[in-house]
């Protein structure tokens, strides 16, 4: 069900300016993010080049019903101290990741959906999310499709207010706070970068987002 979330009330561009995004849609959005993200390496420029061009190149681009790939959002949960970070154990995918998925219709943004899927996915339905890009992460899958395709993810950091009461869904096996610094056994490299991205920003993050 998606959640009524303000569009973004801004977000820096590389010239310092800060966008306003009150009539994008998903696609819209996802456009105006990786178009003005300054990526924090390479790999990561190299990665918004590549999903800046598939998501222009595609209407459906957004959409999960677009088979060669699609744009999905995630959110890295932090607990109010910030040095622990909220996993689901995928069903699919047989390990613990950060909580996200695909876009729906009804959500406002991309953003929005990040939010949308960490609210969902943890059962909290205050966290609050920064609008800002953290990472960018594309892999191959089988997800609801039942075909292979790609996952262009978009990846940002939300934040659980103190004693906030997890639940687990019904897309999830298991639902845990894990130590930012002692993740999982089986972790893969790039849910250990987004972690190390989240954790070193936390304590700078000023503008969050939530419900209304």
């Amino acid at each position: 069900m998606p959640v009524g979330v303000a569009c973004a009330a801004g977000t820096p561009n590389k010239a310092g300016i800060t966008l306003s995004l009150p009539s994008m849609n998903i696609r819209q959005s996802a456009i105006a993010i990786l178009t003005d993200w300054q990526a924090p390496d390479p790999a990561q420029d190299s990665l918004r080049h590549a999903a800046l061009a598939f998501v222009h190149g595609r209407a459906d681009a957004c959409r999960r019903e677009c088979v060669p790939g699609h744009v999905t959002a995630s959110a890295l949960v932090l607990d109010d101290s910030g040095h622990q970070v909220l996993l689901t154990l995928h069903p699919r995918l047989g390990r613990w990741v950060q909580l996200g998925g695909h876009c729906d219709d009804g959500d406002d943004d991309i953003v929005a959906a990040a939010l949308r899927e960490a609210i969902e996915e943890s059962g909290v339905g205050d966290l609050r999310i920064a609008p800002e890009l953290v990472a960018v992460h594309v892999h191959p899958v089988t997800c609801s499709l039942g075909v292979p395709t790609r996952h262009l993810d978009l990846q940002f950091v939300a934040h659980a207010p103190a004693g906030a009461q997890i639940a687990v869904s019904d897309e999830s096996e298991d639902l845990r706070w894990w130590p930012a610094d002692a993740l999982p056994p089986g972790s893969d490299h790039a849910l250990a970068y987004l972690v190390a991205r989240a954790t070193r920003r936390a304590g700078g993050t000023a503008r969050l987002r939530g419900t209304r």
